[in-house]
């Protein structure tokens, strides 16, 4: 690696600084809302996180350091995801998608599951002016009747957006590391569910109930 494209974390990272590559990928996304959001007016108050994966936790963390008011939607209701979200001070939501969109009409949505229902259930269900930034890969092969006509209309007439973001780039490691830095550090350590030494990789593969993030740890005697 040449040396102006490493980027150093704070010291005391060094068990979470795993965590610097997804957080990219939510740096750029809230770069990429805030940049559309400026081609006009625009006072976001209310973000949804579609996903409680480390993904959308990130997402819920960036999104509360912006003082916003920041509610997410998984669909678990046991397990580590709805106390980890509720330490952010976020909202923790686990009914269906059209439900909790519906009643929130959120100002920004950052979609961090790929599955097609909630897709197009967050580009139909913003606020005016509102934001969809989609985060989530869905998956090929599926097929999903929807209401064309409808959601077209609605994201002309009300000054939508639906934007993707992906392969983040330095500036969006050095948000990332800032974001990291200024974080809780517990929190950050509750993020990871599972560490699998090396000798046992493949258990990282297998999921288990109360996954979020799994590692592969490489310092001796990690479990």
């Amino acid at each position: 690696m040449e040396a102006e494209y490493a980027v150093k974390l704070d010291a005391r990272l060094e068990r979470v600084g795993t965590l610097l590559e997804p957080t990219t990928v939510v740096a750029k996304a809230w770069e990429q809302v805030e940049r559309v959001g400026g081609r006009s007016w625009f006072e976001p108050q209310r973000v949804l996180v579609t996903g409680a994966g480390p993904i959308g936790a990130l997402a819920a963390l960036l999104g509360v350091r912006r003082g916003l008011d920041v509610h997410v939607l998984d669909r678990v209701t046991k397990g580590p995801k709805p106390a980890l979200v509720e330490a952010l001070g976020a909202t923790y939501h686990a009914q269906s998608a059209e439900k909790v969109i519906s009643a929130l009409r959120p100002d920004v949505i950052i979609e961090a599951t790929g599955a097609a229902e909630v897709v197009f259930e967050s580009m139909s269900g913003t606020a005016p002016y509102g934001i969809v930034c989609l985060t989530g890969v869905s998956p090929t092969g599926r097929s999903l009747r929807v209401e064309g006509g409808t959601i077209s209309r609605e994201i002309v007439l009300e000054n939508d957006v639906v934007v993707g973001s992906v392969n983040a780039n330095l500036r969006h490691y050095r948000q990332a590391a800032d974001a990291l830095a200024g974080a809780d550090l517990p929190w950050l350590e509750r993020l990871i569910t599972r560490r699998v030494p090396l000798d046992r990789a493949d258990e990282a593969f297998t999921a288990q109930p109360d996954d979020i993030k799994v590692v592969v740890a490489l310092d001796p005697g990690a479990e």
